[in-house]
């Protein structure tokens, strides 16, 4: 124990401390916007598409600070989080909305579960529905009540299975994914076609086509060679090098936390909508 709120041995600190989680970035923010709340909320409320390396600093040290953070440091990075969803409402949106909020922590789970087996082999049974309960904290760290989340994973399933199969992507949607794979950023563009691939490669064809990502046999065989390469050499790597961003997010976390700085938003909203803020600091990082 190291005084957080799960044990080092737990389910859910064993899969999300694994840098190839990362690789499920895209695949996680594509499947939120897809639907159309939260797509509306993210374009209107939020400059990640320009500014997206901010988006994921904010998205890590949700995820780090609860899972791995004492219960302290979840307790601050939730209320945190909480305060500045208030502000995030709209026609047809609320951040508030524990059915949105449900959808964003399925999305996390479901994001770090695929890649953890794609990287190190499917997960035994019981390990799996742990890390299942214990994701629930995603989902109430947002505020969601606690009976809203899927009582067992079987139940999960089935939610799953039905939001993919009636989530209908619209044009929000799209604009937003195709501002977060061409980033103004030349130096982040490398890593923005990366994520283009693995997110059009993971994500389930009805929402991949509907955000106009293309993807046929060729894509596949691709996809499939890259992921066979990655389950022979990742688990080989030290694991000082399997747990690094979540170490470095951890430390940038405490640091900025200590400045008073953690999840500054700027002075001014980006054009497409934002809402001005307060105090004119530069922001570290969006919220989830």
């Amino acid at each position: 124990m190291d005084g957080g709120q799960f044990r080092d041995d737990s389910q859910i600190r064993r899969i999300n401390r694994e840098a190839v989680l990362l690789g499920g970035a895209g695949y996680a923010i594509l499947l939120q916007v897809a639907h159309p709340a939260v797509g509306r909320g993210v374009y209107e409320h939020s400059d990640f598409t320009a500014r997206p390396i901010n988006r994921l600093r904010g998205t890590l040290t949700f995820i780090y600070g609860l899972v791995f953070g004492t219960v302290e440091e979840a307790e601050h990075v939730a209320r945190i989080v909480r305060a500045m969803h208030k502000r995030v409402s709209g026609p047809g949106y609320n951040a508030l909305d524990p059915d949105l909020q449900v959808w964003v922590a399925a999305t996390l789970y479901s994001g770090a579960v695929r890649m953890y087996e794609l990287a190190l082999g499917e997960l035994a049974p019981e390990a799996k529905d742990e890390a299942y309960a214990q994701s629930a904290v995603f989902a109430t760290a947002l505020g969601c009540p606690e009976d809203r989340w899927p009582a067992t994973r079987a139940e999960f399933e089935t939610y799953w299975a039905g939001m993919i199969d009636s989530i209908e992507v619209d044009d929000t949607a799209r604009a937003i994914a195709e501002g977060l794979f061409a980033p103004t950023n030349p130096f982040v563009r490398p890593l923005a076609r990366i994520q283009r691939f693995l997110s059009a490669g993971l994500l389930p064809p009805r929402i991949r086509d509907g955000l106009g990502l293309e993807w046929g046999p060729r894509q596949q065989r691709r996809f499939d060679r890259l992921f066979a390469v990655i389950r022979a050499v990742y688990r080989w790597l030290p694991m000082t090098v399997r747990t690094l961003p979540k170490n470095a997010y951890l430390w940038d976390m405490r640091r900025q936390a200590a400045r008073g700085r953690l999840y500054r938003r700027p002075k001014t909203a980006r054009g497409n909508g934002s809402v001005p803020v307060s105090r004119g600091r530069k922001r570290r990082g969006d919220p989830p």
